[in-house]
């Protein structure tokens, strides 16, 4: 749907200004956004309640002119407890699906927000596209490089603003820091070393099978999934150490700080070499499939990437668990989310510093900024901070690191006009997944 099809439905089918259609409209909204142009107003819903993506939908609720309408969510606990939360704390009356795709049918929603379990990202994003809904979709794109390339492909297509959950992008901090490495203070930039150490990547504690809560629609959590009987440790919270719901830490933190790597060049393409190594601790009490200890490095030709993971550990370089140092000429610019700062070169023969020392500049997060971006593209078709392009990017190199250390084939070498992996077999049939029936690998057109 381009903008004025978004104006016309607004205006025609729910928004238009009559006594009669005021007269359906709940209280709360008629008096929350007294002021909001009819045009102006934006609805979604929201398919993933239980934690991010709640989180992400509240911070849509704080930009004018928004309203929930909907929720969506396989367990239907979570889902009476959001919408009451919704109605008590934030005047908004929802309905409530537990199929993603009855709540796209609604025409009154104009879109969505996708906060689901990674392997839950593509096909939302994709019905939602052709339902003619705008999507903001939590990171990383999606669970697999061919559905990576299926949402774009979608998005392109059916003509939409998706707004990818790297909320980095909307940062103070981060764009501060661009901004600086742009401007040539620290030189042009050669290497850039991210390390993420985090006790969750430990993954959870075994538990054995059983049962799924009531209320839990197990079935549909799994989706196109492989089959699996119903354990906690793959449930909430939890599920992205398994490789069929996610990538782990790779994924997880991954994306995001890969993310300000590729921001600094302005890249939009995923890596052409990469490189990894993982490993798993012998630790018999954890539940887990994915690395707890990693390294990986992705090249573009002149531009070398580091990563390292190290699960369990909140000590790393600079006395930072996380950050990124861009490697420059005449400087190191160190960040993480609260701040930044630079470590000058000294030169021996000048006996001077090569450029200027910065003390720690701290800013706000992107959290809220991020959806208020979306939104705003929403209304004026403006280009999102983070379009699914950037999201493929940086989804496609993790997923290739991950492939890379799972197969054992450590080295891949990615040809991005022929979507493949060019010299390892085995790991290029790790690009597209198998999806369990009934559910189908979606098309577009």
């Amino acid at each position: 749907m381009n903008r004025e099809r978004r104006q016309f439905l607004h205006k025609s089918s729910k928004w238009i200004a009559s006594t009669a259609l005021m007269g359906n409209l709940p209280q709360i909204l008629r008096n929350r956004h007294q002021g909001i142009a009819p045009s102006d107003q934006v609805n979604v819903g929201l398919i993933g309640c239980n934690n991010r993506g709640f989180h992400v939908l509240i911070n849509h609720l704080k930009v004018d002119g928004v309203n929930c309408l909907a929720l969506c969510d396989v367990d239907q606990n979570v889902l009476d407890r959001r919408a009451k939360e919704l109605q008590e704390d934030h005047d908004q009356e929802v309905a409530t699906y537990t199929d993603f795709r009855t709540l796209l049918e609604r025409q009154d929603i104009d879109a969505v927000i996708i906060g689901t379990p990674d392997h839950w990202h593509c096909l939302p994003t994709v019905l939602a596209c052709e339902a003619g809904k705008d999507v903001y979709v939590e990171k990383p794109l999606a669970n697999s490089i061919e559905e990576c390339n299926v949402m774009v492909e979608a998005t392109r297509y059916y003509k939409r603003i998706v707004q990818v959950g790297q909320q980095q992008r909307s940062s103070e901090v981060w764009k501060g820091v661009m901004d600086y490495i742009k401007s040539g203070e620290i030189g042009a930039v050669q290497k850039v070393d991210i390390w993420a150490n985090f006790n969750y990547g430990l993954g959870p504690k075994k538990v054995p099978n059983g049962q799924p809560p009531a209320g839990v629609d197990w079935e549909m959590f799994l989706g196109p999934a492989s089959d699996h009987s119903f354990n906690p440790s793959r449930y909430h919270g939890s599920w992205r150490f398994f490789w069929d719901y996610g990538g782990g830490l790779m994924t997880d933190w991954g994306v995001h700080l890969l993310d300000m790597a590729l921001w600094a060049k302005d890249l939009d393409k995923p890596a052409g070499k990469v490189l990894a190594y993982g490993s798993q601790m012998n630790l018999p009490d954890r539940a887990r499939e994915t690395h707890d200890t990693m390294t990986a490095v992705f090249s573009y030709d002149d531009y070398i990437i580091q990563w390292e993971h190290n699960a369990g550990k909140q000590v790393g370089p600079y006395d930072q668990l996380y950050g990124v140092a861009f490697i420059g000429e005449l400087g190191t610019l160190v960040a993480d989310r609260g701040k930044w700062q630079v470590f000058p070169e000294y030169d021996n023969a000048s006996k001077a510093f090569k450029t200027e020392k910065v003390e720690p500049v701290k800013g706000q997060n992107g959290h809220q900024a991020h959806p208020a971006d979306f939104i705003e593209s929403i209304r004026s078709g403006k280009k999102p901070a983070c379009p699914i392009e950037i999201g493929r990017a940086v989804a496609v190199s993790a997923h290739l690191a991950n492939i890379a250390a799972r197969t054992g084939s450590y080295h891949l070498v990615w040809d991005d006009d022929k979507n493949k992996i060019s010299n390892h077999r085995k790991a290029n049939d790790m690009v597209k997944p198998q999806y369990r029936k009934p559910w189908s690998f979606p098309k577009v057109g």
